[in-house]
């Protein structure tokens, strides 16, 4: 039997005649061909020629923040360029080789899909999500990325912005039984004494509450938001979440109107000091970002903003989560890694060693005399180690996994404890894992002895975005 591979993700370009050129993969997928006439102009060769260089050097450092390297590969007449994508989902614009000008896109898409990505972030609150880039705006991604995978952050920004916007004075109307400010005696004849109502007083004050034109700028954009989230999202448990919390917000904003920005004032507020809060000034530039709809609300552009969602992160906090469930149901005491809580320092004889300063586990869980290491791995497929035998995997998925094994039995060996086991959660879909979890096999065990102690090596896969109650039902 031929061996069994992860199967290879397509790649995609895709533009119209009057828009740029809009390329697309998946995460850790099969590697995508740029066709040299979009980045430099045609060659007598018909390659690319002394602009192969060129178009890396434009490149590379916004390819890096994406995870996606970049080969030369063998190819008629010349050699060809091509992009490898990593671990992880975003877009960057793409330059020409020739100007420096942006030219075209790309997207990488998470392989589990949009779906599955959101939920995960939605289980966890957003602990990972996109990270927007300094760079141009990518032609093309705003059709191709939903609108909820930017929506979220932008929401936050918002979020955070109302809560550290500065306090000013603002003229309020209020009908009153005492005096306040002055009364608008006009109106009390017309409105109060007329009617009967005497003691009914409309009196016009200042009041000190937070700036009512920058609230009215975040109210305007979270009505933006929430109309684009329900107009294309609600079908999906994320973007519900997220209108929710954009609907949450606006029952605060009822005092105000509603005002669209203008981009100059967005402009001078947040130029007009050095020592503005940085959740003020992320907060402006995501008011400008929904005002240019920057698949953020309209939905009008073609363009969209550049990001990057690191996948493995956003796993691991997944992990995390839950492993938090389960030590809430069994008990034990839960340290994690990206707290500072599980490292343990490496101290080499020599300075040829030091690349890597200290060991740190993702997880560990302590329970009388046990310890439970687990380490989350973003990466093949569980189910192609678990349905099939070792031997017959590909060579290279074979060797990741046995140095994803190493490496947690060196955490093992990092504690003294009688019982100790040491854990691999790979990513599944759904419907591998409830397949799997039928039979019995979303978990594969081994025991290593060594005199009185004992190290349990478990390999375990857990659903990436999992459907809502689907672990219960086990």
């Amino acid at each position: 039997m031929a061996s069994r591979r992860m199967p290879a993700s397509r790649s995609t370009r895709r533009w119209t005649p009057n828009q740029k050129p809009l390329y697309t993969a998946v995460d850790h997928g099969r590697a995508i061909h740029i066709r040299q006439t979009d980045f430099a102009p045609q060659s007598r060769s018909g390659g690319w020629g002394t602009f192969a260089e060129s178009f890396i050097r434009f490149n590379e450092a916004q390819l890096r923040e994406l995870d996606v390297t970049f080969d030369l590969v063998p190819s008629s007449p010349e050699p060809a360029i091509q992009l490898r994508p990593g671990g992880r989902a975003g877009a960057v614009p793409l330059r020409s080789a020739q100007t420096g000008a942006v030219v075209a896109g790309l997207v990488v898409k998470p392989r589990f899909g949009w779906a599955g990505v959101g939920s995960v972030m939605s289980e966890t609150g957003w602990a990972a999500s996109p990270a927007f880039l300094d760079a141009p705006l990518v032609p093309g991604s705003a059709r191709q990325v939903p609108p909820w995978v930017l929506a979220g952050p932008v929401l936050f920004r918002l979020q955070a912005l109302l809560a550290n916007v500065n306090p000013g004075y603002a003229v309020r109307d209020e009908m009153r039984r005492s005096p306040r400010g002055y009364v608008l005696w006009p109106r009390y004849i017309s409105e109060s004494l007329s009617n009967g109502a005497w003691h009914r007083l409309p009196c016009r004050y200042p009041d000190l509450s937070f700036d009512p034109v920058m609230r009215g700028y975040v109210r305007w954009a979270l009505e933006r938001v929430r109309s684009e989230l329900v107009s294309v999202g609600q079908s999906e448990t994320v973007a519900r979440a997220l209108i929710q919390l954009a609907s949450h917000l606006l029952q605060d904003l009822n005092d105000v109107q509603a005002l669209r920005p203008r981009l100059q004032e967005l402009s001078r507020v947040a130029g007009s000091s050095r020592l503005l809060a940085n959740a003020l000034r992320q907060g402006l530039q995501a008011l400008g970002w929904v005002v240019d709809e920057r698949g953020l609300g309209g939905g009008q552009e073609m363009d969209g903003l550049a990001w990057q969602l690191p996948l493995e992160h956003l796993w691991e906090r997944y992990v995390e989560a839950r492993i938090r469930e389960e030590v809430a149901r069994e008990g034990g005491d839960l340290t994690v890694g990206r707290l500072g809580q599980t490292v343990f320092p490496l101290q080499w004889s020599t300075n040829t060693a030091r690349s890597m300063t200290h060991l740190v586990p993702d997880i560990v869980v302590r329970k009388g005399r046990t310890v439970h290491i687990v380490d989350a791995k973003y990466k093949a497929h569980f189910a192609d180690l678990d349905e099939f035998a070792w031997v017959k995997l590909a060579n290279e998925i074979r060797d990741a996994h046995r140095a994803d094994v190493h490496q947690v039995l060196a955490y093992a060996a990092l504690y003294d404890a009688e019982d100790v086991t040491a854990t691999l959660v790979y990513p599944l879909r759904q419907t591998t894992w409830e397949a799997l979890r039928e039979r019995g096999r979303d978990h594969a065990r081994a025991d290593l002895f060594h005199g009185s102690r004992r190290v349990r090596l478990e390999l375990r896969g857990l659903p990436f975005g999992k459907l809502q109650g689907a672990q219960n039902r086990h």
